[in-house]
């Protein structure tokens, strides 16, 4: 069991990416992580949110897939981790999907089986996804109770 973190987007940049593999080299199965980075569309609006989510559900399978999107829940860290163990429980993989600029539609929405929110706060996608492997350590470190997070 892993963690495949999908994003659509051009790679990372440099800052993100040191933060990145600071947080990385200390994961360890079953949270650690790897990125599938897919091309954002040409198109906009509407057209743009749907080739991406085609791009997004042709990557799922049978994975446990958790949705980042701003209306979804907004859960605490110790949460995050319950919600991660539980999909180690269910499936082979846990995929964190990160969509676009425009989002992503209905039919990714549905197919997630956890939708999270990590603020009310609309974030950029490079820092989003420093925040994601941040909080993937924080609810390891949770998880095998360690004292890298304090309530």
């Amino acid at each position: 069991m892993s963690i495949r973190i999908l994003a659509v987007g051009r790679k990372h940049e440099n800052w993100v990416s040191d933060g990145i593999a600071r947080y990385e080299q200390r994961l360890r199965k079953p949270f650690d992580a790897s990125w599938q980075l897919l091309p954002h569309s040409a198109r906009e609006g509407e057209a743009a949110r749907s080739e991406e989510s085609d791009r997004i559900l042709a990557k799922l399978g049978d994975d446990f897939v958790v949705l980042l999107d701003e209306r979804g829940r907004n859960v605490d860290s110790p949460e995050l981790a319950r919600v991660l163990q539980g999909g180690f429980a269910r499936a082979r993989t846990a995929t964190l999907v990160i969509g676009g600029a425009y989002g992503v539609d209905d039919r990714v929405r549905r197919r997630a089986d956890f939708v999270w929110s990590l603020s009310k706060l609309v974030f950029p996608h490079q820092l989003v996804r420093l925040i994601v492997t941040e909080q993937l350590y924080r609810a390891q470190e949770i998880a095998g109770g360690r004292p890298y997070h304090h309530v």
